[in-house]
């Protein structure tokens, strides 16, 4: 090994190789991997095997990156890559991956840039409705990803005393997500997972959607506008007597048995943890 070349630069020198999207030459003679190793000094880290040259051996990495990227990003976005179809979703992975290469000892972060790059991704068909289906993929990655955590039930929620209400926060569960959406992209996700035949052609549609983990399964559960807003404020924070005086200043305002069953539902779902009486609640 080349005495210079400490560990931490080796690191360095076999990413900038690996990642380049060009031919492995191209690669070895970067601007990121050059000057840490020059091209022809390659032999002195990789030991040629009896059939392959050193280069030809870090080769075999450098032209497995960008299908085992694929791989990862496409388990994160089936129903985005299935809706692109090939090439096109190759070529987008392909361009992501160049803005943003795989820092991580993880591939389970790799997709996290994707929705926000979307919005900028060159010769992309049907943007909106893509944002707002990665948008949604993601969050279901995030969920299932999430640490476990208690659940606060329904006969927790009904031993707080209603006085407590007023001032009291409740704890939303790591694992839960809110989605707002303005195409139909939670009916195509749908069904993309019942391996329909037929999909939905991409439209207008809002739509206010929950994303929340029980046990080992992922759900999505649209809600009314009204119900999402005053679950937003409440997953933001925002106490409980707070967010409900908001919540009947707007239009369409619940009734009361609609606010209960609104509460009822959310706790059967698992939506928080705890009760926080007061104060800022503790995440």
């Amino acid at each position: 090994m080349a005495p210079e070349l400490a560990l931490g630069g080796l690191q360095r020198w076999m990413q900038a190789v690996i990642v380049h999207p060009g031919s492995i030459d191209e690669a070895l003679a970067s601007g990121a991997a050059a000057p840490l190793l020059p091209p022809e000094r390659t032999g002195d880290v990789i030991r040629p095997s009896a059939t392959l040259t050193p280069a030809e051996r870090i080769g075999i990495y450098h032209r497995m990156y960008r299908p085992r990227m694929a791989e990862a990003l496409e388990s994160d976005y089936p129903a985005l890559a299935h809706f692109l179809g090939e090439p096109r979703w190759s070529e987008l992975v392909g361009r992501y991956c160049e803005a943003h290469p795989s820092t991580s000892y993880t591939l389970n972060v790799l997709g996290r840039h994707l929705p926000g790059w979307l919005a900028v991704a060159p010769g992309l068909p049907r943007r909106a409705f893509c944002c707002d289906l990665a948008r949604l993929e993601w969050a279901v990655v995030e969920a299932f990803d999430a640490e476990e955590a208690p659940h606060l039930d329904e006969a927790e929620l009904l031993a707080v005393p209603a006085e407590a209400w007023a001032a009291a926060r409740l704890v939303p569960c790591p694992a839960l997500r809110l989605v707002e959406l303005g195409w139909n992209a939670n009916d195509w996700l749908e069904s993309a997972k019942d391996d329909r035949h037929e999909h939905p052609r991409p439209r207008r549609r809002r739509a206010w959607v929950t994303v929340f983990r029980v046990d080992y399964a992922v759900y999505r559960r649209e809600l009314a506008r009204p119900a999402f807003r005053l679950l937003s404020d409440v997953v933001a924070g925002v106490p409980v007597g707070q967010a409900l005086a908001a919540a009947m200043r707007r239009r369409g305002a619940p009734d009361s048995e609609t606010l209960s069953r609104w509460f009822r539902d959310w706790a059967a779902d698992g939506l928080f943890t705890r009760v926080a009486p007061g104060g800022r609640a503790a995440g």
